[in-house]
């Protein structure tokens, strides 16, 4: 096979999401891990919310689906997989998750660094709590919160005092990308089933991920991939999507960018295509593309 073209890494990434719930959140993972624009260091796991019953609820149980995907991934240099806390935001909820956001955003290396969260920001919240210093060393990219406050939305209200504890950081940037916003990724059931199915080894194992849901969801005609949109500014571009740049409010110096628009088709196309570069590789024996 013939080489591509080279892409050097331009960031670091921690993935943080709680794994065992909705599986856009392993697509998600599995895309950072294949994209070598960006350097997976970490990847953190948080637990689910009790009011959405599922058998393994627990951010360690996120961490031993995670790990079970890097071993689908393979490859020589795996980051290590950091379980969150298993309470919310409080006194008690540290963790080698929140442990592990902390040592990495205080380690001198050239690539910034951006924490990509999924889910709850329960581990960011705590390393945040725990290290003050770390807010002016990363930048946050959130899949969560909404334009419409009175809308429910998981990720936040599944840990409110978290949410609004990370939001409050003066010195922090963050990208979010509200409820709004992440809706539009709207995948068809049966394109997802044939586009990962056709995606190899992994597409297969992420698919396979989708054809058990618990016994209170009922599967429409689509499936969003609400999580993926964190490519697009570690491993991608954001410059075909549209943000809003919040006013200065007092006693807030970094940006915060809310996106209102984002493009879908650069991230399917991409994942797709390195997921089915990854099974080329697999398959010839060339060791993993990154």
């Amino acid at each position: 096979m013939t080489n591509g073209l080279p892409v050097s890494p331009h960031c670091r990434v921690i993935v943080d999401n709680d794994y065992q719930g909705d599986p856009d959140g392993l697509v998600a993972l599995a895309h950072h891990l294949l994209s070598p624009a960006n350097r997976v260091a970490a990847v953190t796991s948080s637990f689910l919310s009790p009011r959405f019953p599922v058998a393994s609820p627990r951010a360690e149980d996120g961490a031993v689906l995670a790990r079970e995907l890097l071993e689908v991934v393979g490859g020589s240099s795996c980051p290590p997989v950091h379980a969150g806390s298993e309470v919310p935001f409080g006194d008690r909820c540290g963790s080698a998750a929140s442990a592990a956001i902390i040592d990495e955003a205080r380690r001198d290396d050239n690539l910034p660094l951006y924490l990509a969260c999924g889910g709850p920001l329960t581990n960011v919240a705590s390393a945040l709590r725990g290290a003050p210093d770390i807010a002016s060393r990363l930048t946050l990219i959130w899949i969560g919160g909404s334009l419409d406050g009175s809308a429910f939305e998981y990720d936040r209200d599944t840990g409110q005092a978290a949410a609004e504890f990370v939001l409050g950081q003066p010195y922090l940037e963050i990208h979010q990308f509200p409820l709004e916003t992440y809706r539009r990724c709207a995948y068809s059931v049966a394109e997802l089933e044939h586009d990962l199915n056709s995606s190899g080894a992994l597409g297969h194992w992420l698919w396979s991920r989708f054809t058990n849901p618990p016994d209170w969801v009922r599967v429409g005609g689509v499936w969003p991939l609400g999580d993926s949109p964190a490519v697009l500014v570690t491993a991608l571009s954001a410059e075909s999507s549209t943000a809003t740049l919040l006013p200065s409010e007092p006693g807030r110096s970094a940006p915060r960018r809310i996106y209102t628009e984002l493009d879908f088709r650069l991230i399917v196309a991409d994942m797709l295509a390195r997921f089915r570069l990854h099974e080329r590789q697999r398959v010839h024996g060339t060791g993993t593309p990154r």
